[in-house]
């Protein structure tokens, strides 16, 4: 089957619900306010390709490629990315939601997720080096054998996970957000006024 290579488009308010996208590849192309619940994306390419406002609830990733892809403003609740293609597997998040979503084993070396709900999410074996997690709610997300090394997590909230079942060599905390570092300790901690 031939690919078919779709360049420099904008999308604008298609639904693309209950798709299948087979063999396509984006490049340069933009999606604005898009329905891709339930699609199936396997096997599509997304080459520096922009996605705003978008719904992917339920949607189908694997040997989805995802290079150089911006998500803003999206609902990427649920998805799995661990089984998304992992060549030049390169994502970004802006105020999206992606509870419940998987990156089980990718590599994600600085990636940025500013304003994002990422709540019980899982990063189990993932290596996070270098990546800023600006101002998120990680409630109930699972870090387990992860490599933490120089992320930010200064301005983010309600992330609890174990240093010696991580790699957080000079990763950065707030004052209060270290304390999810120790709530396996089951430690009360008074701060004087």
């Amino acid at each position: 089957m031939n690919t078919q290579t779709i360049e420099h488009k904008v999308f604008e308010k298609i639904d693309y619900s209950d798709d299948k996208f087979l063999d396509f590849e984006f490049l340069n192309c933009e999606f604005k306010n898009c329905e891709f619940s339930r699609c199936d994306l396997r096997e599509t390419d997304f080459i520096d390709c922009k996605f705003t406002g978008c719904n992917f609830s339920m949607a189908k990733l694997k040997e989805t490629g995802l290079k150089n892809v911006q998500f803003t403003d999206c609902k990427l609740i649920g998805l799995d990315f661990s089984v998304c293609n992992d060549f030049l597997f390169t994502v970004n998040f802006h105020n999206c939601y992606l509870d419940y979503a998987t990156f089980y084993k990718k590599k994600m070396k600085k990636t940025s997720f500013e304003k994002c709900s990422i709540k019980e999410a899982d990063f189990s074996e993932t290596d996070l080096t270098s990546s800023i997690f600006s101002d998120c709610d990680l409630s109930n997300t699972t870090f387990i054998g992860t490599n933490l090394e120089k992320v930010d997590f200064r301005t983010s909230q309600n992330y609890s996970f174990d240093p010696q079942m991580n790699k957080i060599k000079k990763a950065k905390f707030s004052n209060i957000g270290v304390l999810g570092l120790l709530s396996k300790y089951d430690i009360q901690i008074d701060f004087e006024q």
